[in-house]
This record gives structure tokens, sequence and C-alpha cells, in this order.
């Protein structure tokens, strides 16, 4: 079966939920059986095959408000002239195409990520378009996934259509990598509070960099990793914010063995954010044994995680006090390898991509 992917950047080491999320599962599902084609973004790759999965790099303009959109099209009409059995769209904004697809003769799965309208970077014309993805996506395809239980109940209430919750994953069992990787960032192992994530407003870095700085934590830096896609004040305020502090550090944009290093050996892990879908990075930051601190929106409820482990979002005298608790009284051992322990067993990477391929088998006439 050939399956057809659209809506992403590109793999591996391409900045984004999305991108994380299939830089994991294809591969696997490669290896289950399926021929895998990523109708992938010229500007963010440069190879044409990776662990088995193929590439078709199409052009994009490197510009906020039109590069979904036009590559997007562009992938429609790549896809109903190759015939795959299957086209993938990843994304409420790429899935606005899902009806022109379809009228391609097209089967179409499409994952919902997250209510991107509600991201702050957008202005009122983007989200508008963003919702008008959503329906699109959710009325037209054929089998519609969401990786939480929010969106499955807002697709089941707002348009009257089943989804498969399949939600991202974390890999275990990674080796921690150097902890040079670290010390070059003028950091010590155990001794830093880590966020990881675009410099975009929902993750509110300011709120962090308040917080930690209220908190005066001996001995303690805080490490901003991750970049903008698209430079602009928000990130830019990040980057100035953090030089006035010695004992904040902005890594940027870090992939692979620096990752992991990061997240390894890390202290305590924070993620402030007004909006995620099923965050990632919590996932992968749970997966390494590290202690974490979320603020209270849903997406990050549903974890269900220790009532310790949250804090009122915005509310940077609440996170001030969890940091000050989380650093001087941590949790034990064997709480962090229960919680592990959960991710391992409910946000496995194979069992997902299992998951997956059993949604296109649905789609296919002999299974249906």
């Amino acid at each position: 079966m050939k399956i057809m992917v659209l809506g992403l950047r590109g793999f591996p080491g391409v900045m984004g939920g999305v991108e994380t999320h299939c830089e994991n599962i294809y591969p696997r599902i490669r290896s289950l059986g399926y021929d895998v084609i990523v109708l992938a973004r010229s500007p963010y790759m440069e190879h044409d095959e990776w662990s088995g999965v193929r590439f078709k790099r199409l052009w994009a303009p490197k510009r906020k408000s039109l590069e979904t959109i036009l590559h997007s099209l562009l992938g429609v009409i790549v896809a109903a002239f190759e015939r795959p059995d299957i086209l993938h769209i990843h994304a409420i904004g790429p899935a606005i195409v899902t009806p022109v697809a379809r009228l391609a003769g097209l089967k179409v799965v499409v994952t919902h990520h997250g209510e991107d309208y509600e991201r702050q970077k957008w202005g009122k014309f983007a989200r508008l378009v963003l919702r008008w993805g959503e329906a699109m996506g959710m009325l037209f395809a054929n089998q519609r996934i969401v990786i939480s239980r929010k969106l499955e109940k807002l697709v089941r209430t707002k348009y009257g259509k089943p989804a498969f919750r399949i939600p991202n994953g974390v890999q275990l069992g990674q080796e921690a990598g150097a902890s040079s990787e670290v010390t070059r960032f003028g950091l010590e192992p155990s001794r830093y509070v880590v966020i990881v994530g675009r410099l975009v407003p929902e993750k509110r870095h300011h709120d962090l960099i308040k917080a930690f700085e209220k908190a005066r934590l001996d001995g303690w830096k805080l490490a901003i990793v991750g970049a903008s896609d698209h430079p602009d004040d928000y990130s830019e305020s990040v980057t100035e914010a953090a030089q006035q502090n010695p004992d904040i550090v902005c890594t940027g944009f870090l992939t692979g063995a620096a990752l992991r290093s990061l997240f390894a050996h890390a202290g305590l892990f924070v993620l402030p954010s007004s909006h995620e879908g099923n965050p990632i990075a919590a996932l992968e930051a749970l997966g390494y044994g590290l202690p974490v601190l979320l603020s209270d929106i849903p997406a990050h409820l549903e974890l269900e995680l220790p009532a310790s482990s949250y804090f009122p979002l915005g509310d940077v005298d609440a996170l001030q006090q969890a940091l000050t608790q989380a650093v001087s009284d941590p949790p034990s051992t064997m709480e962090l390898d229960a919680l592990r322990g959960m991710i391992e067993r409910d946000y496995d990477w194979d069992n997902i991509a299992r998951q997956v391929a059993e949604i296109y088998q649905l789609c296919m006439p002999s299974r249906t």
C-alpha cells in the first residue's frame, strides 16, 4: 500500500511537533510493509530518503502566511497524478485541501494535532482560515485521527463525526549523550531548569523567565531550547530577556545527541504554555525521568500527573513557588519511575505506528 504524507516540512531534525510525530511514526510504518512518500517542503529538506521513507521535495515559499496553503495545494495536485492508496494530511491548516483531494478521487486520512487557531501568533484572517481547515478536514476525510481526548470530543460534538484517538509518543531507552553537550552551554548537570519548544507566544517563555528570576535558585540556571520558524518580535524579546541574565541560556534549536543531553542531564522541565495539542516535549521529559512543571491547560491535565506537577496558567507567583518547591523537595525516584512507566505503557511510538496503519486499512474497500 502506498501512503503519501502531506502537511509537514519534512524530517529528520526539522523543528515542530508535527515533524517530530511524523519522524517517529513513518519509519515504523515503512517497516510494517508500507511504501511511504512524504511531500516535503524544499526549503527545509536536502535529502530524498531516510530510514526507508522517501521524500518528494515540493516548492514552498518560506513565508508564514503562504507556506502551508500553497504547499498543500501543490501537494494535492501531485497526489492526484501519482494516485497513492492513502493521502494522509497532518494538521488543520493543510487539511483545508481535503475536499479537493476527495474530488480528485483520493482516500484521505486527516490527523488533527491541535486547535491552531488558538495560537497567539495568528491574526484574525489566519484564524478564520484555520477554523475552515479544521471543518474541511473533519467533515470530508475518510478517517479522522486526533491526538487528545479534548480533540476527540470536539470532533464528535462540533462536526458529528467519529475520530480515533492516537496520542503522540516518546522513544525510551535512548542514550543520554555526553555531559559535554551540556557544559558547552555553561550548564551544570542536574542544576538547570529546561524548556524545549519553539519561540512562539503560546509557550509563554516570559512567564518562566520572570518566575525563575524571582525564585533565585542558588546555583541553578535556565536553559531555553528552541528557535522560531520565522523570527519576529516575540522571539527577539525572549532572546533579549535572556541576555539580561547570565543564569539564562538560549541554546537555539537542538536535535539528536545535543537535545537528548539537555533533557537527560536537566534537573527540572517546565512548560508554561497557554496552548498545546499533546505535548511531545513534556512526554520526552517524563520519559527521561525528569520532574516536570506544567501549566494547568487541558492538554497537560490529560497526562494525569500529580497535582504538584501543575500550576495555574499565567500565574508567575505560583510558578515561582512551584520552582522553589520542586528544587528544594524533588519527587522521589520511585515516583519518577512510576511516571516513566506510565509513559512507556501509554505513549509508545511502535504501538502508535501500528494503530495508524490500522486506520489505513479501514480506508481500503476490501476492509470496509
